[in-house]
């Protein structure tokens, strides 16, 4: 059988009411976009296939709108998502909002670890991400709007333990996307910044009865691949289709790099430095965590400064720094290039990685916070009528043995830093720090029941957890306790006997600090060991 079809012919194989899961990364990396954009033009010719489900575990787009879920955000042609994050397509979530469209909105590794349950045809997942979250069928069930009334999660009870049950998929389309593509539709991934859950994706539907659609860049003759490179076999792939180069991003701003993908490795001073911002100050507090010989997770947006600040001070190789599509070591990219690394030592699969990051594998991860209450819950994952969706935050938070979130204070602020000091030029309109989150996307009761060290970093103010309330601990030089920070909280915390103030280096213009701060960690550690070794000889 000829596998390789065009995209329009691809659109046409695809039913009414079809499950259809799709395997992508933040952005347009691993997103098969060439059939989305059959598929919409099908529909707005046709009016069909209509009523379909779509399935994809990250955040799709490039931040605007028109791409990514909005290429099938028409009212009648998507009837329910099921989705991680679909933030990055504006239209589709102005429909989850308007209630357009049924909707869950589901932590990203769970979506990618129900793959592989739907493959073998296990019972669903079973874990304890989502505890206590929006996710939590006690709260919310992940269900994004009224229209959408089915339970697709479970409290279960196993051994005296509460624990949720996320039910199959049960998809008859998987998408997918490669770099090259043989004559017998084995698939590689030699261009795309991750391995992703093609496979898991591709599996699970195959087992279902159902079809597997990847797109490529090129096709190659037969036997002619690596067969170690192939990380879909040419068996469960149905059709493959050729996509232009346009609708073949390897990230969300750019076509393709080399080094994001393995190929080549690029020198980490020539990654571009941050100014002297709001934001870098965040990034060199929060790096201040970071331990000697950690496993770490960076989460998008203000997060991902900690790897450009640790690559300015020369401690990259301190620790790994991980990104959760399955990727180990290097620096992780920032912006519009987030979920690739430059440097990476390893690539695993994503349902893997979550399963690292589950079974508790990482020792700290720095994430974004858009909202910060009283009980130290943190919402990210949807703000009024804008609908975003949690990503993987909601694993990453609540399996890490350390949390860091960071954000600015407020929303909208001006900073300027001089002489060490941060003065406020414009607090902005939004406060973020609220008596009760929109959404509980983390939640402080369950790290304060779990013994989790959770801390709360702004460019003005750290924030630790109590005795389940939000506490302050370090404020900024130069910034006044009742002017700049209690009077822009809703609420006024418990203030630390020992306040403390922030170190004023990381706010001067070349810091050069944290190579001393990780070295002195080691120096203790190694001291720990030694004392350790010498007590057991």
């Amino acid at each position: 059988m000829n596998k390789i079809i065009s995209a329009k012919q691809a659109a046409q194989l695809i039913k009414d009411r079809a499950v259809i899961g799709t395997s992508a990364s933040s952005g347009l990396a691993g997103l098969p976009e060439e059939l989305l954009i059959a598929i919409r033009d099908r529909f707005l010719e046709e009016k069909h296939p209509k009523d379909i489900t779509f399935i994809h575990s990250s955040g799709i787009g490039n931040n605007s709108e028109g791409r990514g879920a909005d290429l099938l955000a028409y009212e009648g042609l998507t009837k329910r998502i099921i989705s991680g994050h679909p933030g990055f397509s504006h239209r589709m979530a102005r429909f989850i909002a308007e209630g357009k469209v049924e909707a869950y909105l589901f932590p990203q590794g769970a979506i990618a670890q129900i793959w592989r349950s739907t493959a073998g045809r296990k019972p669903g997942l079973i874990t304890k991400i989502g505890l206590k979250t929006y996710v939590d069928p006690r709260v919310q069930g992940a269900k994004a709007n009224a229209k959408t009334t089915e339970d697709l999660i479970d409290v279960i009870e196993i051994d005296g333990e509460e624990w949720l049950h996320y039910h199959n998929f049960p998809a008859n389309v998987a998408i997918i996307r490669g770099s090259t593509a043989d004559v017998h539709g084995n698939l590689t991934t030699e261009r795309e910044i991750a391995n992703f859950e093609i496979l898991s994706v591709a599996t699970a539907v195959k087992n279902n009865g159902g079809i597997v659609i990847a797109q490529v860049e090129h096709i190659a003759e037969a036997h002619s691949l690596d067969p170690k490179q192939v990380k879909v076999p040419g068996v469960l792939v149905d059709y493959i289709i050729v996509s232009k180069p346009e609708n073949h991003y390897q990230t969300m701003k750019r076509y393709y790099h080399p080094a994001f993908s393995g190929e080549m490795k690029v020198p980490t001073e020539s990654i571009p430095k941050m100014p002297l911002n709001a934001r870098k100050i965040i990034a060199r507090r929060a790096a201040k965590e970071l331990e000697p010989d950690a496993v770490v997770n960076l989460g998008v947006g203000m997060p991902d400064g900690v790897s450009s600040v640790a690559a300015e001070e020369g401690v990259s190789d301190e620790f790994t720094l991980t990104v959760e599509f399955g990727i180990f070591g290097g620096v992780p990219a920032s912006g519009y290039d987030f979920g690739s690394s430059f440097n990476a030592e390893a690539y695993i699969d994503h349902a893997s990685m979550f399963d690292f990051y589950d079974g508790g594998g990482l020792d700290a991860t720095f994430l974004g916070f858009a909202q910060l209450d009283r009980y130290g819950n943190v919402n990210v994952s949807q703000l009024g009528s804008k609908v975003i969706g949690p990503g993987g935050f909601i694993n990453i938070s609540q399996s890490s043995k350390k949390v860091v979130f960071m954000g600015t204070f407020t929303n909208g602020l001006k900073v300027e830093v001089e002489n060490n000091e941060l003065t406020i030029i414009d607090h902005g309109e939004t406060r973020k720090i609220i008596n009760d989150v929109e959404q509980i996307t983390f939640s402080g009761k369950f790290a304060t029941e779990n013994n989790l060290p959770v801390l709360y970093v702004t460019e003005r103010a750290v924030f630790d957890v109590e005795n389940g309330q939000l506490r302050l601990i370090e404020i900024a030089p130069g910034i006044d306790l009742e002017r700049d920070v209690l009077r822009w909280m809703d609420f006024t915390p418990i203030i630390a006997d020992d306040l403390q103030v922030m170190d004023p280096a990381i706010f001067s213009e070349e810091w050069k600090g944290l190579k001393k701060i990780i070295d002195e960690k080691k120096e203790k550690k190694n001291k720990r060991n030694n004392a350790i070794v010498q007590g057991t000889s």
